[in-house]
């Protein structure tokens, strides 16, 4: 069993590397403690909102954080995104997410929201350069993938999104347990969402934190099935299957496990390959399935186009919430673009 399924699971012999968690909250709090000194915020950039987690793996963000620039930009607030890049090997930094950027350049992630919303995008490992550039682009707002720990990134809000099925595993610190801050961090953060599970059962889990503000039930709905090679789009229930009838469902991403859930959720019955997160495949690695048809998630379907069969497909997906919530979210960020957009008219006059 895998260290990360022992976490979730709740195994014992992760307790045995308690005493390098305990190590690792001492070392966190004190760089956090740190960097936060030296962080003064710089009323000449552009507000930062954090949309991030407290745990290892995959929670939601990316839909959020796609959903959320849509959204402002419908309210014609110029929104940025920072991220960190992971998994590409930009020719330059900050480097620019454009609609050619390619995989090898900016990671999955960033190809991925770039072609879901057309805004002003950064990936720099050190983000508060990133901010900068973006506030050189024009940004009123900027959104930033992950970095709710990048404490030397000044931010007006902060976003945690949780699993609403693992939560936080067996509520220990890394390498014991997937938290990578201690549980009450939340506590200091604006927002938490919780993706998935049921609602009943996670909000006795807050019983014992004081959040500023009631946890938000959050989901991420599939749309369409896509076809990588050609585009074509078909309803949820309308996956083309050869004559064997035979479906292989591949994931590269920090909860495997969700995915393939979701796929059975929709009917169907997958053969399940499970890849690490950020995997990179190859053509050969995707040959197992022939003529079966083979689905994926959009993340993974990035970087298989060059390769991808004509029986091959990703799931599209958005991330919901109650209309009212949407607007209360969206209303705090269109005011802090505001307030920012006349403070720097201001200057200029």
């Amino acid at each position: 069993m895998g260290i990360v399924s022992a976490w979730y699971r709740k195994r014992a012999w992760p307790v045995l590397l308690w005493p390098l968690s305990l190590l690792y909250r001492v070392l966190v709090k004190r760089r956090r403690h740190r960097l936060q000194r030296r962080c003064v915020p710089n009323p000449s950039l552009p507000p930062v909102v954090v949309i991030g987690n407290i745990t290892v793996g995959g929670t939601g963000k990316t839909p959020l954080l796609i959903q959320l620039a849509r959204e402002l930009q419908a309210r014609d607030v110029r929104v940025g995104i920072v991220s960190r890049g992971y998994g590409g090997n930009p020719p330059v930094l900050p480097c620019e997410v454009t609609a050619l950027s390619s995989v090898e350049e900016v990671g999955d992630e960033a190809v991925l929201i770039r072609r879901s919303v057309d805004c002003p995008f950064v990936v720099d490992p050190q983000r508060p350069r990133g901010v900068e550039a973006l506030a050189r682009l024009g940004c009123e707002l900027v959104l930033s993938d992950d970095g709710l720990q990048h404490y030397a990134m000044a931010r007006a809000r902060e976003l945690v999104v949780l699993d609403g099925t693992r939560l936080f595993g067996n509520g220990l610190c890394l390498p014991a347990g997937p938290l990578r801050e201690p549980v009450s961090r939340l506590a200091e953060v604006d927002r938490v969402l919780v993706n998935g599970g049921e609602a009943e059962q996670w909000r006795g889990v807050f019983a014992d934190i004081t959040l500023r503000t009631p946890a938000l039930a959050m989901s991420v709905r599939p749309g369409r099935w896509v076809n990588i090679a050609t585009g074509e789009r078909v309803a949820l229930d309308a996956l083309p299957l050869g004559e064997n009838g035979r479906l292989h469902a591949i994931a590269g991403i920090g909860n495997p496990a969700r995915f393939f859930a979701t796929v059975r959720e929709l009917g169907y019955s997958p053969l399940c390959h499970p890849f690490p997160d950020h995997y990179r495949f190859s053509a050969h690695e995707l040959s197992f399935a022939g003529e079966d048809t083979l689905v994926m998630t959009q993340k993974d379907a990035v970087k298989c186009e060059r390769f991808a069969g004509r029986h091959t497909w990703y799931l599209e997906i958005e991330a919901q919430l109650e209309e009212h919530f949407w607007e209360e979210l969206c209303d705090d960020m269109q005011r802090l673009a505001v307030t920012y957009a006349a403070g720097a008219e201001h200057k200029r006059n």
